[in-house]
């Protein structure tokens, strides 16, 4: 049966024997948009997921494996950005979309959308990068900490919950209440969530980006990046390189945004990702 509400909803596929979480919008027949997150969820999509459906597109913003809503539980190894672009790829599959790809990835999520276009994973058609890690922009101070497994193995939930919240609050670029704070930092009360955090951080390597340039920089596929100007953890800088170096790359800015610039302005970075996702000219 198709689906036509843009409506914001909750669904979910098996993957490698284990539900997979991702929310999603509008009609089943549009044309379909993976959202990858990084070092938060899901739920970071959330702000644009309506009007990314309402322009005519069918966002899917993915939980990885052990994270978000998602079932499992990952390894340092399945953390590595490889590793999860492989999966994202098994999940397009599940799903049913037909290639070429159409991905987004934000943080983290970024690194693997630039895998997944450098690679032999999946065909990608279009890649749009939101406040994404580069070339050598990450691990970040607040991340790289947890590589060491001494300090991994003494971490428990009430520190990590209280680094993420932190981390949170910095990149949120605004005010923002306790009940909100709480949605986010929700499955971070699950120790499970936690194990599988603390891997996707430790497997955290600047190499997987360094290594992709040469791939990206032969693409012909069209790239968008789309940057919160404010970013303390993703400066613009590394995006206006970006353009400068990969052909066939555009840059969109928000102004006064930071790492999560759909919190700050979701128009522009929906009516960003809408036009460039349908093929429209970019603005910005």
């Amino acid at each position: 049966m198709t689906t036509t509400s843009s409506a914001v909803r909750r669904a979910e596929i098996e993957v490698d024997g284990r539900s997979a979480s991702y929310l999603t919008a509008g009609s089943d027949d549009a044309p379909a948009v993976l959202l990858l997150h990084g070092t938060y969820w899901s739920r970071v999509w959330l702000p644009v997921l309506a009007d990314l459906a309402a322009a005519g597109l069918r966002p899917v913003a993915i939980d990885l494996p052990g994270l978000g809503r998602s079932a499992g539980e990952l390894t340092v190894e399945r953390a590595a950005v490889p590793a999860l672009a492989s999966w994202v790829a098994r999940f397009a599959t599940a799903l049913g979309l037909p290639g070429p790809l159409r991905v987004a990835g934000h943080d983290i999520g970024g690194a693997v959308a630039q895998h997944l276009l450098a690679g032999q994973d999946a065909e990608v058609g279009r890649m749009a990068l939101v406040n994404s890690v580069s070339y050598d922009s990450w691990p970040v101070p607040g991340v790289a900490r947890f590589r060491d497994p001494a300090v991994r193995a003494a971490v428990t939930v009430e520190e990590l919950l209280a680094s993420r919240r932190a981390a949170l609050t910095a990149a949120l670029g605004r005010p923002a209440g306790e009940a909100e704070i709480t949605e986010y930092l929700e499955p971070w009360t699950d120790p499970r969530t936690v194990r599988s955090w603390l891997c996707l951080a430790a497997a955290a390597e600047a190499r997987h980006t360094l290594a992709a340039l040469p791939a990206l920089r032969a693409s012909t596929a069209p790239k968008l990046l789309v940057w919160g100007e404010e970013d303390r953890f993703q400066p613009v800088a590394y995006a206006e390189r970006f353009v400068t170096e990969v052909p066939h790359s555009t840059l969109v800015r928000v102004p006064g945004a930071g790492h999560i610039p759909m919190e700050n302005d979701a128009a522009a970075v929906a009516g960003a990702l809408a036009r460039f996702f349908l093929g429209r000219a970019a603005q910005g």
